[in-house]
């Protein structure tokens, strides 16, 4: 019997129809296809996305070399090396990511005591060699300085969470 119904079906071809089948039942549908450089879709507050380094009000650093953003990057993406930046004050004398390394884990951000190191909501950013994907501090601080506002408002939508 189950030879005769196989036969059957590989002969009226009843794959193929109820291929057909699902495809004409989702062909007059609602499309959901997003429009993408136009549209966007609505990212999550926990995204993690290009890092970028805070200052205090003031403008100062927050980075107060404790390199333990260094010692948890399981990618060891991050070096940090220590000196005096100004007068008595010990701080980053260098601060680099390789974002070719980086797997935005977060740990980096996790484990910073003074909330120096964060991660933005940026995800559009490529280079056209390895190099472009190296930031170094001021890069980093520039980044911190033009998406400040933005990311106190994702840690605020975040902290309910946390």
């Amino acid at each position: 019997m189950k030879a005769i119904r196989k036969f059957f079906g590989s002969v009226l071809l009843l794959d193929l129809l109820k291929g057909l089948f699902v495809t004409g039942k989702y062909l007059f549908s609602r499309k959901i296809t997003v429009e993408y450089p136009e549209e966007k879709t609505p990212l999550s507050p926990r995204f993690r996305g290009m890092h970028a380094l805070l200052r205090h009000e003031d403008g100062s650093e927050r980075c107060v070399a404790c390199k333990l953003c260094e010692a948890t990057c399981p990618a060891m993406a991050i070096t940090v090396d220590s000196g005096m930046v100004k007068e008595g004050v010990r701080g980053a004398v260098r601060y680099d990511i390789d974002q070719n390394r980086c797997i935005f884990c977060g740990m980096c951000e996790q484990s910073c005591p003074v909330d120096a190191i964060v991660h933005t909501g940026l995800f559009e950013y490529a280079g056209q060699n390895r190099r472009d994907l190296y930031f170094v501090k001021e890069e980093l601080l520039a980044v911190g300085d033009a998406y400040a506002q933005e990311i106190v408002e994702r840690k605020s939508k975040d902290a309910a969470y946390v």
